[in-house]
Order: C-alpha cells, then structure tokens, then sequence
C-alpha cells in the first residue's frame, strides 16, 4: 500500500511548456507531481485545488538528464510528469495567458 500523501503535497508545480500549450485546447493539463503520487492521488489533488473535474490521468516517469556542472558530470533527479484530462467546460486559470 502507497504512503498516504497530502493532497497539497502531491502537485508539485504546473509545467509551462511548449507541448503543454498545445494540450490545452484538448483541456489537458501538466504538472510536475510527487514522485510516489499515483493517478488516484493525483487526481483528488487536482480537483481540490481547481475546483474542477478531472476525467483521466496519464502519468509517466521522466529520468534525469547528465549535466555538466563546471569539470564535473552531475544527474539531476528523476521525476514524475502528470497530464490531466477536465471535463467540458472546465478550466484552470493558472495556464490562462500563457
């Protein structure tokens, strides 16, 4: 059984991104979420903090790239992308605008 995550806990950030952009005429939204987060956490999170309703949500793990930090090769961490499906009509005003 998963640990139990705050739903406030589980979003960590929106992603303001290209593809992002073109997901939001087919009301798709991405974030970046907790990396023990699973769909059914995501998705009550989403929707106590929209106020919205949230139909599917696709979930995929992102691996960390090899950086160069000056001399040295550093890994950023892995993470965990989410794009979120809203019902008809629903929208976040956060990705409005941009």
């Amino acid at each position: 059984m998963p640990k139990a995550i705050h739903p406030y806990d589980v979003i960590e950030h929106p992603l303001v991104t290209e593809k992002g952009s073109y997901l939001l005429a087919e009301d798709k939204y991405a974030f970046r979420v907790a990396r023990g987060a699973n769909k059914t956490q995501i998705k009550q999170a989403v929707e106590k903090a929209f106020n919205v309703r949230v139909l599917a949500v696709n979930v995929m793990n992102v691996r960390g790239k090899q950086r160069r930090w000056g001399r040295r090769q550093v890994l950023s961490s892995d993470w965990k992308k989410a794009i979120v499906t809203l019902a008809p009509g629903d929208k976040i005003e956060l990705f409005e605008g941009v």
